[in-house]
């Protein structure tokens, strides 16, 4: 199985900023379509955002929840084979574990779909 390795999560005082970061050491992530979940604790897990592979044209190059429009950004540097999560204006209520996964593609039903590979999830705690 693939591995996906997420960093960059902390502590944040409410309103900051933080940028995950997923990357891959066995395989081209360009190739596939990312999403971001996460999970706090006593809830179930949750689709942020997905950014699709980077040859697929057929719709929404990138999809958030729209609990975090306009305050997250997913994006990708193929040169560094690395997806970002740029999350802006954090809430308490962003708190939990992130992780990124792999897919062929986002689709409209991103977030319930099967992801193939998971990384091992970062923690985000945004609090005063």
């Amino acid at each position: 199985q693939l591995q996906l390795v997420e960093s960059g999560g902390g502590l944040v005082q409410p309103g900051g900023s933080l940028r995950l970061t997923c990357t891959a050491s066995e395989f081209i992530l360009r190739y596939y379509a990312v999403g971001w979940f996460r999970q706090a604790p006593g809830k179930e897990r949750e689709g942020v955002s997905c950014i699709s592979n980077s040859d697929d044209t057929s719709g929404d190059s990138e999809s958030y929840a729209d609990s975090v429009k306009g305050r997250f950004t997913v994006s990708r540097d193929n040169a560094k084979n690395t997806v970002y999560l740029q999350m802006n204006s954090l809430k308490p209520e962003d708190t939990g574990v992130y992780y990124c996964a792999s897919a062929p593609y986002c689709g409209t039903n991103w977030k319930r779909r099967p992801y193939d590979s998971w990384g091992q999830g970062t923690q985000v705690t945004v609090s005063s």
